[in-house]
Formats: structure tokens, C-alpha cells, sequence
């Protein structure tokens, strides 16, 4: 039904039980490009201590039967891990579950191997983020505060006060970010399906969320919210330098190569080319959602540039192809343009004679055997573009946060971190 909304249930629960929370909520988000992944492709993470597990298990257990919507396709998974610290085996499996297809019987395996508690509904797919939220390793986070609706309000449409949020944005940024697209006229805070979030709240800090939380203005009575600490904001996906002997469909990385081909648009707007790495050529689209495909367009041959995104599967009707998310111009070739000589005489442009016969000027007679070069000036930069924010990802790094870095980041019992309204 919804993975944060289950956890907020579950913490609840908890809060009542006096359990110790040893850290905050994490949502963890893993490779977006997996096809069959929930729709952020996230996982939740919560750290306890507990004089009762087993009580707590059975509870648990009991929440993710209750509240998973299986019969519409879910596959939930739930890993319990007792110990005072995780195994390098859990880290590996995280890291790789960030830009890699894990499949369901690995999961199952590393289960059966590590003798893990553990359960799931459906094919078990779930298990997969599950394992990886325990192994996960912040190098970087950024905060996410979710409000949550009452659930006679499920499904209902969503009444938020534009003006409100957008004030918010712009006495709150950057500790907050991509709440408001003002290209767009368009409030970015709030979902559109059917599930139980009414709004989320990204930014650098727990303070920061909390505090853009009290200048958003709704019509609708909600029942609390809960902070996550996340991976959000921070490119995770895409911090993997893809192999091109070992391209696998789903995989996300980057690449570092030369333009090899003059993009060409195709129909629907969006641009292809292709890039020389080592003695692959590896095709590229950019797609006209990211509104970057004028700058792909700008590219010529030689160009080299680094690229981020995902590997989309090769079928009957179309090759294998690096789906963009990010295009970054590490250096620019000279865009030459030959032309005919110019007369240094009459200052005319000289005609051609014929095919290897030279230039003639058609005043004084003057000849000339070779072309002029003329070079364009460039419109692309030595830069990093990013997609549009109405196009980013839930991991896609916004230009405010490329270079910030949150190492660390005490639990502090004293912020509300939850509330229940």
C-alpha cells in the first residue's frame, strides 16, 4: 500500500510499547531503473532497542499482513537483524542493491545463509530492499518529512494552498528543496495517487523540514507526520562507474566517453547519439521530459562528456540504450566549419571549379586549391545539466546540493522527529 505510511503505523506502535528508537527513521532508496520496483523503489529502515523482540516481531508481522495491498500486486518483504553491529556481508549487498538487479532467490539465499528472521507476502521482492536498508551506509543524507492523511481522506483529492508552499520555498531554501517548480506555476510537495501522504517535505536538516511544515496551509484536518532520514537528494544510483563489456539491462552508473554520432531527434522530441568508450560505442537518449535534449542536441563528435542513468533492456523494435539522467561536458571539441576561400583581393567569396579542381574568383581570376576554416563559437558550457525538477528522481542531486555533504547527524531525542496531530 505504501511502505512510509506502514512504517508510521509501526512506529506508532512502538512509541506506545516505550521502546528505545536508536535512530532516526531511514528511507532508502535503491536502483530506480528495476521495472518492476514500487514507484520511489524505497525501503524502511528502524533501529531499536528492545527488551521484548519476540512480542514485537509477531506485531510487526502482523502490520505488514494487515496493511499490504497484495491483492493489487504488492510484494512486501521484512527483515529482523539482532546485533550490536551489521556485517560486512549486509554493506555489499546494500551497496550493490543501489545500481544492480538483485534478484529475489539471492535474497532468499543471503536469508538462508546469514539465518535471518524474516517475512514476506507475494514472490518475496521485498526482501531485496529489506536486506539492503539494514546495510546501508550513509555517506550522505538529507531529511524527508511525511504527512500523513486520515483514512477517511484516502483517495480524496488533495487542497493545498499553492501560495503557501511557494512562500515556504523561498524563506526556507536551500535547507529545503524541490518543493515548489516556479517555471512551472507547480507545487511539487504533494503526491497524486490514492495512497495516505498528503505532502513531503525534503531538506538538510530535521529543524528545516519541521519548520517548513508549519507555513504549509491545507484544507484538510491530518493525522501526524514523521521525519525520515534518507538517501534522497544525493545520487547514490549513480556514483558507479559502469563496465562497457558488462552492460546489463536494469544497471545504473555512469560513463565517461567521446560523442561518436551527431544526435539526431526523433519522434516524440527526444534526442539519441552515441559515445565512444575504450572500442564500444554505447547509444544515448535524452528524453524531452528532462528538457536537457536542447543541450544534447548541441553536441558534436568529439565532445567528451560523462554521462549519468540507467541501462534500458534491448527489445525487437529497439537497441540497447543508456537512458540520460544527467549530461556533464568535461571538454569541448572546436566546431569547424569549411567554406569556400575568400578572394584576398576582391574580398568575395571564390566559386568552385568542379569536383578537385580548386576556388576561382569570378571578378579577378584569382585561384585558390584548399577551404577556408571558420570556427562557430559553441552553445553548450563545460558544465553539469540536470534534468528539469519536474523531472528529478527522488535520488537525483538538485544544483544546490552538489556540493553539500551531510556526514553526520546526531539523533536528538528533543526535535519532533514524530507528531501525531
Amino acid at each position: 500500500m505504501c511502505t512510509t505510511f506502514l512504517s508510521y503505523k509501526i512506529v506508532k506502535f512502538l512509541e506506545k510499547q516505550k521502546t528505545e528508537f536508536v535512530d532516526y527513521p531511514s528511507l532508502i532508496r535503491f536502483n530506480p531503473n528495476i521495472p518492476w520496483k514500487t514507484r520511489g523503489n524505497g525501503a524502511v529502515r528502524l533501529t531499536i532497542k528492545t527488551r521484548n523482540p519476540n512480542k514485537i516481531k509477531k506485531e510487526i508481522i502482523q502490520f505488514i499482513t494487515n496493511y499490504s495491498d497484495t491483492k493489487n500486486g504488492a510484494n512486501p518483504g521484512l527483515v529482523f537483524f539482532q546485533n550490536q553491529s551489521i556485517p560486512q556481508s549486509f554493506h555489499k549487498f546494500s551497496r550493490l542493491a543501489l545500481w544492480k538487479l538483485i534478484s529475489r532467490k539471492t535474497a532468499k539465499d543471503f536469508i538462508s545463509n546469514n539465518k535471518i528472521d524474516s517475512f514476506y507476502l507475494g514472490n518475496g521482492q521485498g526482501l531485496v530492499g529489506a536486506i539492503g536498508a539494514i546495510g546501508y551506509k550513509f555517506s550522505d543524507h538529507t531529511f524527508e518529512l511525511l504527512c500523513y492523511r486520515k483514512k477517511s481522506q484516502f483517495g480524496k483529492k488533495r487542497i493545498i494552498n499553492k501560495h503557501s508552499v511557494k512562500k515556504m520555498q523561498s524563506i526556507t531554501f536551500p535547507e529545503t528543496y524541490n518543493s515548489f517548480d516556479n517555471e512551472n506555476d507547480r507545487v511539487l510537495i504533494t503526491p497524486h495517487g490514492p495512497d495516505p501522504v498528503f505532502y513531503g517535505i525534503r531538506g538538510e536538516s530535521v529543524k528545516s523540514v519541521v519548520l517548513a511544515s508549519t507555513m504549509v496551509d491545507t484544507d484538510e484536518k491530518l493525522d501526524g507526520y514523521m521525519v525520515f532520514k534518507s538517501n534522497q537528494g544525493t545520487a547514490d544510483h549513480l556514483k558507479n562507474e559502469l563496465q562497457v563489456n558488462d552492460l546489463k539491462p536494469y544497471t545504473s552508473g555512469f560513463l565517461v566517453g567521446k560523442v561518436c554520432s551527431k544526435p539526431v531527434t526523433e519522434q516524440g522530441g527526444h534526442v539519441f547519439f552515441s559515445i565512444q568508450v575504450g572500442d564500444r560505442k554505447i547509444r544515448c537518449g535524452v528524453y524531452k521530459q528532462t528538457k536537457i535534449t536542447k543541450t544534447a542536441q548541441d553536441l558534436i563528435p568529439g565532445d567528451k562528456i560523462r554521462l549519468g542513468g540507467g541501462i534500458r533492456k534491448a527489445s525487437k523494435n529497439y537497441e540497447r540504450v543508456l537512458n540520460v539522467e544527467f549530461l556533464d561536458v568535461i571538454k569541448l571539441e572546436k566546431n569547424i566549419l569549411l567554406t569556400n576561400p575568400t578572394c584576398k583581393t576582391c574580398n568575395k567569396k571564390m566559386k568552385s571549379k568542379g569536383n578537385r579542381q580548386g576556388f576561382e574568383c569570378f571578378r579577378c581570376g584569382n585561384k585558390s586549391f584548399s577551404k577556408s576554416s571558420l570556427e562557430i563559437p559553441r552553445k553548450i558550457q563545460r558544465k553539469l545539466y540536470l534534468p528539469a525538477i519536474s523531472a528529478h528522481r527522488h535520488l537525483t542531486r538538485p544544483y544546490q546540493r552538489l556540493k553539500k555533504r551531510n556526514k553526520s547527524e546526531i539523533f536528538d531525542t528533543s526535535l519532533e522527529w514524530l507528531n501525531i496531530f
